[in-house]
């Protein structure tokens, strides 16, 4: 938290030397425990069903009426738009009518949105869809909730079980997209999001408690006093540049990287056999420099070094995107 500027400075000070370690106090309640595997599970089911579109809908939109490079482009980037929009608005909006109100509704939304994809027959249905899918933004709703169910002291464990939740929901993602693709195609697996956006419903009725009362938290949720302080913010806007551009790459590459591994020969169900070695690969190269910056203090060396490596393998994939194996490798 003291990293990411979710806490005040004179906090990071304070406890920075402190050993870490668990008391009878910091150790989760069974509700807080409860809480955190249900708001874990909706976000995880939420965001698998994003990512599961992320291998297969380039070349599911090649055969879509209409559809043309910047459209398909849109139609994949328009979930982010509307949810960019609609994120803080949501969030004060469940400080007003509660957390549980607001996530509801946006997860009927997405579950709405992923129906209008998994009936379009063009593209512009799907572009809908995306942005009604986008519209049920509820991520600052859930950390709130997450805030208002657990203590302070056991806000960073919940918020990192969460976290760790949407890294698997990728990997598996990643694995299961090509294969889902051919099994039951891409209307199926918009079908399949809205299921889970309904068994999401279902985590947060049956299994989230909900709170007795609710409060503002300024280390999990909007604060509109802060809004001057942290707009006018040189380091953190360079921050959100660096977070903006490092999606859009993301994202970019998986409109390009499976029309490119189709044409240099591999089928669209094997895609997932090249994703899993990539992604164990790049987590063993990151470990030892995560820790390496943290124990060093070299964070600001090591983050420079990640960015240059990023533009020098996009310069790499460009140049071997005819090249099966250097672009493996790139």
């Amino acid at each position: 938290d003291c990293l990411r500027g979710l806490v005040g400075s004179e906090m990071c000070i304070r406890d920075r030397d402190k050993p870490v370690q668990d008391s009878p106090k910091t150790k989760m309640t069974s509700g807080e425990r409860r809480a955190v595997l249900g708001l874990a599970g909706v976000y995880g089911f939420r965001m698998l069903g994003l990512f599961l579109i992320l291998p297969v809908f380039a070349l599911f939109a090649e055969g879509l009426p209409g559809a043309t490079p910047f459209l398909t482009g849109l139609a994949v980037g328009m979930y982010g738009l509307t949810q960019a929009m609609l994120q803080i608005p949501f969030g004060l909006l469940s400080d007003r009518i509660g957390r549980k109100p607001v996530i509801f509704g946006g997860l009927l939304l997405f579950a709405l949105g992923s129906a209008i994809a998994a009936s379009a027959d063009d593209v512009w249905l799907v572009i809908l869809g995306r942005a009604v899918q986008g519209s049920g933004a509820i991520a600052a709703a859930v950390m709130a909730l997450a805030a208002d169910l657990t203590r302070e002291e056991n806000r960073t464990k919940a918020m990192a079980a969460i976290g760790m939740t949407i890294g698997a929901s990728f990997m598996l993602a990643m694995l299961a997209g090509p294969v889902l693709g051919r099994l039951i195609g891409v209307s199926g697996i918009f079908w399949l999001t809205a299921l889970l956006a309904l068994i999401g419903i279902a985590l947060v009725a049956l299994v989230v408690p909900t709170p007795t009362h609710s409060r503002v938290h300024r280390d999990a949720e909007t604060v509109p006093a802060m809004f001057r302080r942290v707009l006018s913010n040189a380091d953190l806007l360079r921050l959100d540049l660096g977070i903006f551009s490092l999606h859009l790459i993301l994202t970019a590459l998986f409109l390009a990287v499976p029309l490119v591994l189709r044409d240099l020969g591999l089928e669209p169900v094997r895609h997932s056999m090249l994703y899993l070695p990539v992604m164990l690969g790049s987590v063993a190269a990151m470990v030892p420099f995560v820790i390496i910056a943290e124990r060093r203090g070299l964070m600001k060396p090591v983050f420079l070094g990640a960015v240059a490596s990023l533009a020098l393998a996009q310069l790499a994939l460009g140049l071997f995107a005819a090249d099966f194996w250097g672009f493996v490798a790139a």
